[in-house]
């Protein structure tokens, strides 16, 4: 259907690779950019089909002007970090190529999860007659499509969302993040913000937490974050009433966590080290387990998905929807581990709805504005089914 541009090589790059490889009747070709031509040399070794590799800084909007005009792609996957989110939109813009990615774009010198930024292309986008796809990861990502899924044909009225979001895997290291550390940290360490009656509350990090017995897991306890879904389910969810975003850590991690932050050592504004200026959060990055690193050893499940509520045909209803998903198999398939499967599975099936007609537009969009049913159709096709039960309304 047409050539793709994937921006980096990381984990979740690697995902999108393998997954995009496996239906070439979608992408006959496959191009992998990253600052470093390694990573991608690597992936594309692991490979059974031929695709291409270049390298490229996606902070430097010219250098990615210039690689899109060469490779004329049909769409841009956006796999690189958060941070470069605005100069590959900006490339789309100058050489007039639809555009995808996996997370809300978040300002460098400040840990910030805001749509705004990214939505304020929307017209530009428009004007130049293209489509870009925000946040199809899984969360956000699928469990965005999960509460279209469940508003399309469960409910009349959705009132409550929990989004649940828990990693029971063991890597075998003390400490070590599943994907960027920088990123990672920031998020956790953020303080938590919920939706309720049309206003978002906010709390002290992680200082709201709550056992949840989780299928194919067991009772791990969870803890409310922000999580950037959440901003555009609140925009596109009429009715509702309260939502929150709940993800589970071991002790052991919070532990650690706690010991880094109190040292400074997750501090993102730059300090003086023997007349250099270092970020701390970034020589702790360097000290970290790479993220592809862990996928080896790694056992256990991940479990995400969504508790909904609402009114159905006058009636409350109660409703669960969730994914599986095993360390040890991603491993097996393409050598991946869960988290990074569970983000690059979906922005897979993001670019072949796009390329496909499945899902069209002119605009910046986020992926609950479409028809969920020919998603959901493929996400147990490649290797993320989902089970959905009623259970007894409250």
């Amino acid at each position: 259907m047409g050539k793709v541009l994937i921006i980096g090589a990381g984990g979740v790059g690697g995902v999108v690779v393998h997954k995009c490889a496996q239906a070439p009747e979608v992408f006959p070709e496959i191009i992998l950019a990253s600052r470093t031509i390694e990573k991608c040399e690597k992936i594309k070794n692991q490979l059974s089909r031929p695709i291409e590799t270049a390298k490229v800084d996606a902070d430097n909007t010219e250098e990615l002007i210039a690689l899109i005009g060469k490779t004329s792609p049909a769409l841009v996957i956006n796999t690189a970090l958060p941070y470069q989110d605005l100069s590959i939109m900006e490339a789309c813009l100058a050489t007039g190529v639809d555009y995808l990615d996996t997370a809300n774009y978040e300002p460098p010198d400040e840990a910030r999860f805001c749509y705004k930024w990214q939505w304020d292309y929307n017209e530009r986008f428009k004007e130049k007659g293209l489509m870009a796809l925000l946040g199809c990861g899984f969360d956000p990502g699928v469990t965005n499509i999960f509460c279209a899924h469940a508003a399309k044909n469960h409910f009349d009225e959705i009132h409550y969302i929990d989004i649940m979001d828990c990693n029971a895997g063991d890597h075998g290291h003390p400490f070590a993040t599943n994907f960027n550390p920088e990123i990672n940290i920031r998020e956790v360490t953020a303080r938590g913000r919920f939706y309720e009656n049309g206003k978002w509350m906010e709390t002290e990090p992680l200082s709201v937490h709550k056992t949840f017995d989780f299928p194919e897991i067991g009772p791990k306890e969870m803890y409310l974050m922000y999580h950037e879904e959440m901003e555009s389910l609140a925009k596109n969810i009429p009715g509702i009433k309260r939502m929150r975003f709940w993800m589970t850590f071991s002790q052991e991690y919070l532990t650690h966590l706690r010991v880094l932050q109190n040292v400074g050592m997750t501090r993102i504004d730059p300090v003086e080290y023997e007349g250099r200026s270092i970020v701390p959060l970034k020589f702790l990055k360097a000290l970290l387990p790479e993220p592809t690193s862990l996928c080896e050893n790694y056992s256990g499940k991940t479990c995400i998905g969504c508790m909904i509520e609402g009114i159905k045909d006058g009636k409350p209803k109660k409703y669960y929807i969730y994914n599986i998903c095993d360390h040890a198999e991603c491993y097996r398939e393409i050598g991946a581990q869960a988290i990074s499967y569970t983000t690059g599975v979906p922005a897979m099936i993001g670019a072949m709805m796009m390329l496909t007609g499945k899902w069209k537009g002119k605009g910046v969009f986020n992926v609950e504005e479409f028809d969920p049913a020919p998603f959901m159709e493929k996400l147990g096709k490649y290797g993320l089914p989902w089970t959905e039960k009623i259970l007894a309304a409250s």
